[in-house]
């Protein structure tokens, strides 16, 4: 079964979280919260709703709460791309394709590893 959606900030504190942990609220409201204008409370909220998604865990240590996560934000990213082309797209890649070759600029690197994904499917077609 896979893990309820997360929305856009919800990703960047989780990728925040990824470069910082373990970290605890109050440093992560002063580090994430402060430079978007959320208060504490906010930043606290979003950690806990990360955390019974179970995108996050804690630990209490010296007195405090301290948040790592569960997955990286890599899954996390996987998985609302994944929602996007299954509820928005309708399970299909190709307009998401179609906007990349019009609208999107890929650098080299990013080519490389479309084309490394496309070989990927394309050896799994074979083998399947």
């Amino acid at each position: 079964m896979s893990k309820p959606s997360i929305g856009d900030q919800e990703l960047a504190l989780l990728h925040y979280l990824a470069e910082h942990e373990p970290v605890s609220v109050g440093e992560v409201a002063s580090g994430f919260g402060e430079p978007r204008g959320l208060a504490r409370s906010t930043v606290l909220t979003m950690m806990e709703r990360l955390r019974s998604k179970g995108y996050l865990r804690r630990r209490q240590a010296s007195g405090m709460y301290r948040y790592s996560t569960a997955t990286g934000p890599g899954e996390a990213m996987r998985q609302a791309v994944g929602q996007f082309v299954e509820n928005t797209l309708s399970g299909s890649v190709s307009p998401f394709v179609a906007w990349m070759s019009e609208k999107a600029e890929v650098s080299d690197h990013e080519l490389a590893e479309l084309q490394a994904l496309v070989n990927q499917l394309q050896s799994r077609r074979k083998e399947g």
